[in-house]
């Protein structure tokens, strides 16, 4: 059986949220600070386990707009900047299913390096 996909995608610029609606029914609204600090990019990411780059001052970051990529992803352009990220359906859905977990695993690292989501 295929991977839902995508039937819609909305930004909601007031609460700073992207809607995913999936085929199957679900929908995830992801921060867009979510979104930005688990860029799949490899500038955020590095090359490898542990070469991450802890992304901090993005709690007021926004997206500029949101480019389709072929018919298996979307590229945000955020408002610092950063738009080397490709985030496919599969990842988006991951960052919804686990946003809890990933949230609070970001707010601890925040927290370990003496960092801040403010600006």
């Amino acid at each position: 059986m295929p991977s839902p996909t995508p039937t819609e995608i909305k930004l909601h610029q007031a609460s700073r949220v992207l809607e995913v609606a999936f085929s199957d029914g679900r929908v995830f609204k992801l921060p867009y600070e979510l979104l930005r600090v688990y860029s799949p990019s490899a500038e955020v990411r590095g090359h490898g386990p542990g070469q991450e780059t802890l992304q901090t001052g993005k709690r007021d970051v926004t997206i500029a707009e949101v480019e389709p990529v072929g018919h298996y992803a979307i590229r945000p352009t955020f408002s610092d900047g950063h738009d080397s990220g490709i985030y496919s359906w599969e990842y988006l859905r991951g960052l919804g299913e686990e946003q809890d977990e990933l949230w609070q695993r970001y707010l601890d690292r925040l927290a370990a390096a003496g960092a801040s989501r403010d600006p």
